[in-house]
């Protein structure tokens, strides 16, 4: 009984204690006191909403402002390749191109390259490689990744017996895997890189000490050649090796190198966009030029060395060190003559991609079998010597024939 009764008192008192607190709530509004703290919440509450507002804003800036420098500076760099590929690089491009410090990165990337992966990293980061530039891993001797014990060992992968097939019928074949940059005939001292871009034939090859017998003619170009009495004259042919090439090299023909001179240049890259931009490329990079002579005269081939090319290797000069400081560096070597390499012979191999540089001699009526930009193969006839087509033949005929009836 008496709980019920203080239950009643509870219910019949809480709403006069309701309206008691009201009443003082309402004094509390009225009090000068309550007005100050409701402006000071109020001013609070104000700068609270400015500074979330500006939490707002500072996330989105965080968040799309360096989307949108990059998605601009992509569309300058972009630009820029545009307006490269259309004009030649001037002195003061090239100047600030060659003091980038691209010769210590491939020094590092050389022996970073020689250095063993573990066996466990090596299917990974050979698999990056192979997807980033389409390596035809089927053609190499083993498809283990795992038998590659460092990056240069994969670059340099020998491939298969069989995998690649010379052309015996042919003067000449390429004496790699790559792309054709250019080719054509030599008529002056000055050689295309690329169409319209040029570089010194003096300069690239350096003092002509090997023929004594053509030091007396009056320009650089023919001096070079051993039977100019025979209507021979010069060709030349640049083929670069991609990331994703075979990167060994062979031999085109049959030939005699006996003389080796090494150009301690730079290592610019000499990527077809690069080489079309930067002339004289040939010229300023590091580069391992041997020369000899073929059965119709003056023969040279040259390996040009490029940004990050660990090392270019010649298996039958032990003596060449690139990339190296310039105390290691040794110009000319005479090989002598003993040293003769057939048709598809190996020479060496590069530790990345580079170029191949032929200048040869050869009879008048020699025809390359190429174009601009074509892929080649290592093994592939890339010309032939007094062959005509069957249109050219057809031509002559009809010539033959006009002239006998008139």
């Amino acid at each position: 009984m008496p709980s019920y009764i203080l239950h009643n008192i509870k219910v019949i008192t809480r709403p006069l204690f309701r309206k008691t607190i009201n009443r003082r709530q309402v004094e509390n509004l009225e009090s000068p006191h309550y007005a100050k703290v409701t402006v000071v919440q109020q001013s609070t509450a104000t700068r609270n909403q400015k500074y979330e507002g500006w939490l707002t804003w500072k996330t989105t800036m965080k968040s799309f402002v360096p989307i949108g420098i990059c998605l601009v500076a992509v569309m300058q760099w972009r630009s820029y390749r545009k307006h490269m590929k259309e004009r030649i690089a001037n002195k003061f491009e090239i100047n600030c191109y060659r003091v980038l410090p691209l010769r210590m990165v491939s020094r590092w990337w050389g022996w970073f390259a020689d250095k063993n992966l573990p066996t466990f990293l090596r299917p990974y980061i050979y698999g990056m490689y192979i997807n980033t530039f389409g390596v035809n891993l089927s053609e190499a001797i083993t498809d283990d990744l795992t038998a590659y014990k460092n990056i240069s060992d994969f670059f340099a992968r020998p491939l298969k017996e069989g995998a690649r097939v010379i052309d015996q019928s042919s003067p000449i074949v390429s004496p790699c895997d790559g792309t054709v940059l250019h080719f054509g005939t030599v008529n002056t001292g000055h050689v295309e890189q690329v169409k319209g871009v040029t570089y010194s034939l003096e300069n690239f090859l350096g003092e002509n000490t090997w023929n004594k017998s053509g030091t007396s003619r009056p320009d650089y170009r023919s001096s070079l050649l051993h039977k100019l009495e025979h209507n021979h004259t010069l060709y030349q042919c640049v083929i670069y090796l991609a990331p994703g090439d075979y990167h060994r090299f062979h031999s085109p023909v049959e030939w005699n190198p006996t003389h080796r001179r090494h150009f301690h240049g730079e290592l610019l890259s000499v990527s077809p966009s690069v080489a079309q931009w930067l002339p004289g490329l040939f010229c300023i990079n590091e580069r391992a030029v041997y020369l000899g002579e073929w059965e119709h005269g003056f023969f040279s081939y040259t390996a040009v060395g490029a940004t990050n090319v660990g090392t270019i290797r010649v298996y039958f000069d032990k003596s060449l060190q690139t990339n190296r400081p310039r105390a290691h560096y040794q110009k000319d070597k005479c090989i002598g003559s003993n040293i003769t390499l057939k048709k598809g012979d190996p020479i060496g191999e590069f530790r990345m991609g580079s170029t191949i540089v032929l200048v040869f001699e050869a009879p008048s009526n020699f025809q390359f079998a190429l174009k601009c930009g074509q892929k080649l193969k290592m093994g592939q006839s890339i010309g032939h010597i007094g062959k005509e087509t069957f249109a050219s033949k057809v031509q002559t005929i009809d010539n033959v024939k006009s002239k006998n009836i008139t």
